[in-house]
């Protein structure tokens, strides 16, 4: 279920243990896990962490709230709020002052909302696919979004629920093997995900809006990467970031669905390096 290679690292924070990976040298950069049923921070970056670690950078995933080892955080006002706060729980634990972050889904609206509340604290923001923002034309939420959100009610989770899930994360469904699905599964029955799943109840949440806050106030250099095909949070929700983020940039994938960082991760991790290392 949890196949890292790397060395489990925890902080027993007041609202809730945190667990993370940690490794590489230099420059601090969290990658931030996306909400899928059965993600965790290897699962969703097992591709990438490697690679963006060996272009000399210190590289923290991150299991947020609820998911993999992590325990689940309530009493916040919106979905992105305990997710920062658990980012900010391993930065104060482990001694970091700033760090750049990398986000997918739940995790890119995760990096936002930490670089809202602290943007001291945050150099620059790579944010693929992101929750908090709102598309411009197409029906939402989309069938991608809805399967997801529902996951957890009526029957509760199946094979069957889950395949219909992960086949609209990407472009090429036949590249989802049974023992990725396996392995999501067994992780999203978790009996602590089982008592009190991460999503429920977020649909609606005003909280999470997050194009509706002051992103023109944001000083980080940021990188928007979306794939054209995504299913989930369609491309036309970049326009907005990209409108009002100052100095955001925007690239995107053809042929590739919500998961950029999985799908296209060559072009993904020179990609991400290269901004990194991109003075400003």
């Amino acid at each position: 279920m949890f196949d890292s290679p790397y060395e489990s690292k925890f902080v027993d924070a007041p609202k809730g243990k945190v667990h993370y990976h940690d490794t590489g040298e230099g420059d601090v950069v969290f990658l931030i896990q996306g909400g899928g049923p059965g993600a965790y921070g290897y699962s969703n970056y097992r591709r990438n962490i490697d690679p963006i670690a060996d272009q000399g950078r210190r590289v923290i995933t991150i299991d947020l709230p609820g998911y993999g080892k992590s325990d689940k955080r309530t009493g916040y006002a919106g979905l992105f709020d305990p997710m920062a706060e658990a980012v900010l729980d391993i930065m104060d634990h482990e001694g970091i002052e700033k760090a750049s972050f990398v986000g997918n889904s739940l995790g890119g609206g995760t990096s936002l909302r930490f670089a809202l509340d602290h943007p001291d604290r945050a150099h620059k923001l790579v944010l693929m696919g992101p929750g908090g923002s709102i598309p411009m034309t197409s029906t939402f939420p989309t069938e991608g979004l809805f399967r997801m959100l529902n996951f957890y009610e009526g029957e509760g989770p199946t094979m069957e629920k889950l395949r219909k899930v992960v086949e609209l994360l990407v472009y090429d469904p036949s590249q989802i093997s049974d023992e990725l699905l396996e392995e999501r599964l067994k992780t999203a029955m978790a009996p602590q995900t089982m008592k009190d799943p991460p999503l429920r109840g977020q649909a609606h949440n005003p909280r999470n809006d997050l194009w509706r806050e002051r992103l023109d106030e944001l000083p980080h250099p940021t990188l928007i990467l979306w794939g054209r095909e995504d299913r989930v949070l369609p491309l036309d929700a970049a326009f907005i970031l990209l409108k009002t983020i100052p100095n955001a940039d925007l690239h995107v994938f053809s042929k590739c669905g919500h998961w950029c960082q999985w799908e296209r991760a060559d072009e993904f991790n020179s990609i991400v390096g290269a901004f990194l290392d991109r003075p400003y």
